[in-house]
C-alpha cells in the first residue's frame, strides 16, 4: 500500500513518521444513482487517529452531497462522481482544521469536547489546545457523536501508586525474610558458612606449626586445607513438627512487630515535618515555649486553628497550586480537616464579594480536587464555611458552585448528590439550600435537554 506524508506541508519529508494510505475511490453506480466509494477510508481514518464517520460527513458537507459510513462494513460512499484527486484535497483540509495542531503542526492530537459544548484538541507533543471553528457544519455532527476518550490520568496515576506501594510491601517483606532467617541461625547455635572457614584457620595458628615460613605453594596448600576443613563441617536442621510449628511462629511474630514498627515511624515522621514547616514559617514557638502540644498519635493540639494558620503561612510566600497541594499533603489531620482549613485561610474575613473571591483564586481548588472523593470534601467544607458566615456570603453560594463547575473543580454527579444528602439530613432547615436548589435544578434542566438533542 503507498503511504505519503500526514499534511501538505511535509509531502517533501523524506524522515517526516507521520504517514497515511494514499486515497483510493472507486465510482459505483449510473445516472440519479451514481456513488463514489472511498475504498480506504477506513485505513485514512486509522492514521488519523479520527473516526472514518468524521472524513466522510466532512466530504459530504463539503460537496454539498449526502454521504454515509457503514460502521459494520467499513464502506464510505458519496453521492456523485468526484475526483480523487479533489476528495484529496478536502482531506488535507480537514486536516488543517481536525487533525494538526494549531500551535507546533504535529498531528498527534485528540479531540475534547468541554462542558461549554467547545471542540478542542489537545497536542501530545507540545500540549497546545487548539480551538476549532464552530461554524464549520462538521461541528455539529461531532459533538452528537463524540469520539471515544481515553482511559483517564487519574487511572493511570492510581495505577502507578499502587504498583509502587506493592514494590515498597514486597521489598519490606524481602527484608523481614532475611532477619528471620538471621534470628533462626542464631538460636539453633549452628555456625554459619562464614564463621567456619575463621575456626579452621583459627586452629591451624594455635598448633604452633612451621607452615608459616613456608612458599608460596605451601600457602596454597594452606588454603586447600580450609577449604577441605569446611567441607568437613556438617550442616544439620531440625526437621520435626514442633521445630517447623516453632519456626512459623518466630516469623509471624517478627513479621507483625515490623510492620508496626514501620506505621510508628511514619506517624513521627508526619508530626516532625508537620512541627518543622510551623517553625520554618514562624507561625509556631519552639516546644518549650508552644501552646500546641503534640500527643502520642501525632495529631497536633488546637488542630483546626493551626491547620489555618500554617496554610496562610505557605499563601503569603506566594506558593503556586501545585505547591500548595504537595504542602497540604504533609499537614497532619483528615482530609476534611485539612479542606475546611484550607477554605477558611482563603476566604476568611470576606463579607461581600464572595463568588468575585473564589474566582480569582479557583486555581488552588482546583489543584486540590484531582483526587477521587475530593469534590465532596470540598462541598462540604464550602457547607461548613457557610454555616459559620453571615447572610450574604449564603446568598452567594450559587454563584460560587457555578464558578467552580465551570472551572472543572467540581462535578454534577458529586454537586447534585452532596445536595440531596443535605436536604435529607438533619441540616436541611439551613438557608443554603434553598439558595442552592436553582443552581440544582438549572443542572438538572441542562442535562435534560442534552439528552433529548
Amino acid at each position: 500500500m503507498a503511504l505519503q506524508n500526514i499534511g501538505a506541508a511535509n509531502s517533501d519529508d523524506a524522515f517526516y513518521r507521520y504517514k497515511m494510505p494514499r486515497m483510493i475511490t472507486k465510482i459505483e453506480g449510473r445516472g440519479n444513482g451514481i456513488k463514489t466509494n472511498v475504498v480506504n477510508m477506513v485505513d485514512i481514518a486509522k492514521a488519523l487517529a479520527r473516526p472514518a464517520s468524521y472524513t466522510t460527513k466532512y466530504f459530504g458537507c463539503e460537496l454539498g452531497a449526502q454521504s454515509k459510513f457503514d460502521e459494520r462494513t467499513g464502506v464510505s460512499l458519496v453521492n456523485g462522481a468526484h475526483e480523487t484527486a479533489k476528495l484529496a484535497g478536502l482531506l488535507e483540509n480537514f486536516i488543517k482544521k481536525y487533525v494538526q495542531c494549531y500551535g507546533c503542526g504535529n498531528p498527534e492530537t485528540e479531540i475534547i469536547i468541554t462542558k461549554t459544548q467547545m471542540i478542542t484538541m489537545k497536542c501530545a507533543a507540545c500540549g497546545f489546545l487548539s480551538d476549532v471553528d464552530m461554524r464549520d457544519k462538521l461541528t455539529t455532527f461531532i459533538l452528537k457523536n463524540p469520539p471515544e476518550q481515553k482511559k483517564g490520568s487519574k487511572d493511570k496515576k492510581a495505577m502507578r501508586r499502587a504498583e509502587k506501594e506493592r514494590v515498597k510491601e514486597g521489598e519490606a517483606a524481602d527484608e523481614e525474610l532475611k532477619k528471620v532467617k538471621k534470628e533462626v541461625k542464631k538460636k539453633s547455635g549452628v555456625p554459619s558458612k562464614e564463621a567456619a572457614p575463621k575456626v579452621a584457620s583459627a586452629k591451624k595458628k594455635a598448633s604452633g606449626s612451621d607452615e608459616d615460613h613456608s612458599s608460596p605453594v605451601g600457602s596454597q596448600a594452606d588454603e586447600n586445607d580450609v577449604a577441605d576443613d569446611d567441607d568437613d563441617v556438617q550442616w544439620q536442621t531440625d526437621t520435626s513438627l514442633e521445630a517447623a510449628r516453632q519456626r512459623i511462629q518466630e516469623q509471624l511474630s517478627a513479621a507483625t512487630a515490623e510492620m508496626v514498627m514501620l506505621s510508628n515511624i511514619e506517624e513521627e515522621e508526619k508530626a516532625k515535618q508537620a512541627k518543622t514547616s510551623a517553625l520554618q514559617n514562624g507561625i509556631a514557638e519552639p516546644e518549650e515555649k508552644s501552646n500546641h502540644s503534640v500527643g502520642e498519635d501525632g495529631k497536633i493540639g488546637g488542630a483546626q486553628e493551626t491547620l489555618v494558620s500554617l496554610i496562610k503561612g505557605n499563601l503569603e510566600k506566594g506558593s503556586s497550586p501545585k505547591q500548595l497541594q504537595s504542602f497540604l499533603g504533609s499537614l497532619v489531620g483528615s482530609s476534611q480537616e485539612v479542606m475546611n482549613a484550607l477554605f477558611e485561610a482563603l476566604f476568611e474575613g470576606i463579607e461581600k464579594g464572595f463568588a468575585k473571591e473564589v474566582t480569582k483564586k479557583k486555581n488552588y481548588l482546583v489543584a486540590v480536587t484531582q483526587e477521587e472523593g475530593s469534590q465532596i470534601i470540598l462541598l462540604r467544607a464550602i457547607e461548613a464555611f457557610c454555616g459559620k458566615s453571615s447572610s450574604d456570603i449564603v446568598k452567594e453560594v450559587a454563584l460560587v458552585l457555578k464558578v467552580l463547575y465551570d472551572g472543572d473543580a467540581l462535578e454534577e454527579e458529586d454537586i447534585v448528590e452532596w445536595y440531596k444528602e443535605g436536604v435529607a439530613g438533619a441540616s436541611n432547615k439551613s438557608q443554603i439550600w434553598k439558595n442552592v436548589k436553582p443552581f440544582i435544578e438549572w443542572l438538572q434542566s441542562a442535562e435534560s435537554e442534552t439528552e433529548e438533542e
